[in-house]
């Protein structure tokens, strides 16, 4: 699907689109240069009480799910914004190290202000991902750096 920016300013769409090809790469140090020192990133399905705040606790939050993968790929979508708010449309391929592989969809908002992301709010399906995720997926979780761990309830 290819990704519609002709109503979104360019810096914004620059902004966004760029962490994401970063996030699809995995270059954990340009991730970092898409996100404001202050900015809140959060797992919906989860919620507030687990996000993550600024750009090196984020980072150590993505990599809980998607460092050990074999393959992680995002998938360009619809891509829509007010100038502030900007809302992604896409989708993710997981392959995991013991073959298991699928795709998780996506929507994303994210709030953009001076180049920046200050909010990063992602909606996706917990059943969708551990419908292929291998059984082991969640016990994993257990032994991950959670320092990163910020309740941003009443914040987002």
């Amino acid at each position: 699907m290819p990704t519609d920016t002709q109503a979104v300013p360019t810096q914004i769409a620059e902004t966004v689109l760029g962490m994401w090809n970063a996030l699809s790469q995995r270059d954990w140090e340009a991730v970092k240069t898409f996100l404001s020192e202050d900015c809140i990133y959060v797992d919906m399905p989860v919620g507030p009480v687990a996000a993550a705040r600024g750009p090196e606790d984020i980072v150590k939050r993505l990599k809980v799910g998607l460092e050990s993968l074999a393959g992680y790929v995002n998938h360009d979508g619809v891509l829509v914004s007010n100038g502030v708010d900007t809302m992604y449309e896409h989708s993710e391929t997981w392959t995991f190290k013991t073959g298991e592989e699928g795709v998780l969809r996506f929507v994303t908002v994210h709030k953009v202000e001076d180049g920046k992301i200050t909010l990063w709010k992602d909606y996706w399906d917990m059943n969708g991902l551990t419908s292929f995720a291998p059984p082991t997926w969640l016990e994993d979780f257990a032994e991950a750096d959670m320092s990163w761990i910020f309740d941003a309830t009443g914040l987002i």
